[in-house]
């Protein structure tokens, strides 16, 4: 079956918002890791549209979403804001929200923030260095402050060489991918990121107490235990005093395992009775 796609541009203080809609069903928003934009989880996607509405996006500076001033950078607080208003804009009710990444650090924010919005809020491996202990939190900053110095001296190549080390990003991939290759735009895309995000990450800070929102922890099987996004995310299961969920692949098993993925996440949604 072929699902219709609508696409929409929302303005926001300060930029506007392209964002995606394809499927039936209950709303599902993802929210991208890195640099990836609306179509970064087409296959994802493909795998979900026939029981769910999903939402993807552009964040704010990405591909088809504009900043007025891109060089002023945005928090990942700020990231949630535009998130808060894209829902807002799209339904009144409470949506299922899959973040990855960055996009689960925006999640943790959004829940905290505007919990009336998140039905539940799968936080999958969030670089969120402010969940773990000081010693270890201000390790792993001063690691992703490398990596964005390193991008800044020596360009994109040097800086690609070190992001699957640092964020736990591996080579394994399910056959027939939809191609991303490394066009203009995407290297665009990581420039916001390595340039801005990172700052964005390594400078966040949030306080959970209170949070009434459902959040369901999640980190790759392959993963390596050592990389500071799956410590975050075993630290936010044991503040949340809730298990960690396993999913397919690594930290971008939702773009390297789509098929495995989303059959995972589909029996996650049925046993928590969110359909």
């Amino acid at each position: 079956m072929v699902f219709s796609m609508t696409s929409e541009t929302l303005t926001v203080p300060g930029g506007n918002l392209y964002y995606e809609l394809r499927g039936t069903g209950p709303l599902l928003l993802i929210s991208q890791s890195g640099e990836g934009d609306a179509s970064r989880s087409v296959d994802l996607v493909d795998q979900l549209q026939d029981a769910y509405t999903v939402i993807t996006y552009d964040r704010r500076g990405l591909s088809r979403s504009t900043i007025d001033d891109p060089g002023a950078g945005v928090s990942v607080r700020q990231h949630a804001d535009d998130v808060h208003r894209l829902l807002a804009h799209v339904t009144d009710q409470p949506v299922i929200m899959l973040g990855q990444s960055l996009g689960a650090s925006i999640g943790l924010h959004l829940a905290v923030a505007h919990p009336e919005q998140l039905s539940l809020l799968i936080a999958h491996e969030p670089v969120s260095p402010w969940l773990l202990p000081a010693a270890v939190r201000d390790r792993h900053r001063a690691e992703l402050s490398e990596l964005r110095a390193l991008y800044l001296d020596e360009g994109l190549p040097a800086a690609l060489k070190e992001v699957p080390r640092v964020l736990g990003i591996t080579s394994d991939a399910e056959p027939d991918l939809t191609p991303q290759p490394m066009t203009p735009q995407r290297q665009a895309n990581f420039d916001v990121f390595l340039r801005h995000d990172f700052a964005a990450v390594i400078e966040d800070e949030l306080d959970l107490t209170g949070c009434r929102t459902r959040i369901m922890p999640a980190a790759g099987l392959s993963t390596p235990p050592t990389v500071f996004d799956h410590q975050c995310a075993v630290a936010l299961a044991e503040l949340l005093g809730t298990e960690l969920v396993r999913m397919p692949g690594g930290h971008n098993g939702n773009t390297s395992h789509p098929r495995a993925y989303a059959a995972r996440l589909r029996e996650l949604l049925t046993t928590a009775d969110i359909r």
